[in-house]
């Protein structure tokens, strides 16, 4: 499958925003560590926005980016998220309330323990009516959901956004499942080019046979390791670098998906017909 990407969101400690980011991601400016900022969702009503979780303003961060980026309107895009276990404060909260002389989970918990919670934010925020899909494949998310998102595009014909979202556990959890730290990222994606374009992505899911692309910054590689979301970021200093690429996502026991990205002037120099190639070089 081949789709077009049109626009980039990112959220990540010392990566703050695509567009800040995007040198750092390319090897060009120099990686600072700092906690990942979230910025506050000013789209939703003062009640939603007091509800919130983390996850969702994570989530919604980085999809609103993507989309602003490709201008697309949210309210007609449909859109994938994907994480590799939802909100984990949430659901710590809940089960130290079960397990405490008074066990009556408030509303609001339960509302944001759901797996379907940012989709249903996004859905408020953007006055959406669009598609709105929510997956998980433990550490391999970000793969199952831009397979998702590319299937999506494929078959309907549509643009679509996939967002990858994961925050840390709260102890005892996180001692079982140990996540680095806050991290988002979207892509907003085209099954045709447009005027917006820069990058197409060709997608293979095909049987494992190789080892899975690591960051090219060592500073990052922990990142990606720690954290499930962050399995996208050789792609994205690829893209950052505008360059061919070509990685490798683990996806299931033995699963991959082969990412072939070429910028487009390339793609264009490939789909020419011969003739024409021939005829130029007359």
């Amino acid at each position: 499958m081949r789709v077009y990407v049109e626009g980039v969101g990112l959220r990540g400690p010392g990566l703050d925003g695509w567009t800040e980011s995007r040198r750092i991601l390319a090897g060009t400016q120099s990686y600072e560590h700092e906690a990942t900022r979230i910025p506050p969702v000013d789209l939703l009503p003062a009640n939603e926005r007091r509800r919130m979780v983390q996850t969702a303003r994570l989530a919604l961060a980085a999809g609103m980016e993507a989309l602003a980026m490709a201008v697309r309107d949210a309210a007609a895009t449909p859109v994938v998220f994907t994480s590799s276990g939802g909100d984990g404060a949430t659901i710590h909260e809940i089960l130290s309330t079960l397990a405490s002389p008074n066990p009556e989970v408030s509303p609001t918990r339960f509302h944001n323990s759901v797996h379907n919670a940012p989709a249903g934010y996004w859905g408020i925020a953007a006055r959406s009516h669009a598609p709105a899909s929510s997956i998980s494949c433990h550490d391999h998310s970000f793969a199952a959901g831009l397979l998702e998102a590319a299937v999506t595009a494929t078959v309907e014909s549509t643009a679509v956004t996939v967002v990858a979202y994961d925050t840390q556990y709260p102890e005892p959890l996180h001692s079982v499942r140990m996540i680095g730290a806050p991290f988002a990222t979207a892509l907003a994606m085209s099954p045709a080019r447009t005027p917006r374009a820069f990058i197409s992505l060709d997608i293979t899911l095909r049987p494992t046979s190789a080892a899975e692309t690591k960051s090219k910054l060592a500073v990052l590689e922990a990142l990606r390791n720690g954290t499930p979301a962050a399995r996208c970021l050789p792609l994205l200093e690829a893209i950052a670098r505008n360059s061919k690429a070509e990685i490798v996502l683990s996806y299931l026991p033995d699963m991959e998906l082969a990412l072939d990205l070429r910028p487009l002037a390339e793609v264009e120099a490939l789909d020419r017909p011969r003739s024409a190639t021939v005829e130029h070089l007359r």
